[in-house]
């Protein structure tokens, strides 16, 4: 069965940078369209980066220029370098199929809390 493993989460003061992985296996990762998404309490969960098969990349405009996403397909990970983090970008990271794309898993993972604060 389909699972992603989020990891990499942590309490960063404001303008510091976390690295976040995506473990997937279950599936032929490499086949996939893939993305970041995120969930700050009390909002939506919301699509922060995509990358696509061949690599092409995308971001929402409020990580572009600070996110950058990142997969190694003969390992089944993806990844999010975040620098020049702000406090609005504290919520639970999850990773999972570009919804636009085919629709996502239906198991999503645990998630990896970030916290962005002095």
């Amino acid at each position: 069965q389909v699972q992603l493993v989020e990891s990499g989460g942590g309490l960063v003061q404001p303008g510091g940078s976390l690295r976040l992985s995506c473990a997937a296996s279950g599936f032929t990762f490499s086949s996939y369209y893939m993305g970041w998404y995120r969930q700050a309490p009390g909002k939506q969960r919301e699509l922060v980066a995509a990358i696509t098969t061949g690599g092409r990349t995308n971001y929402a405009d409020s990580v572009k220029g600070r996110f950058t996403i990142s997969r190694n397909n003969a390992k089944s990970t993806m990844y999010l370098q975040m620098n020049s983090l702000k406090p609005e970008d504290t919520a639970v990271y999850y990773c999972n199929a570009d919804h636009r794309v085919g629709g996502v898993f239906a198991s999503w993972g645990q998630g990896t809390q970030v916290t962005v604060s002095s």
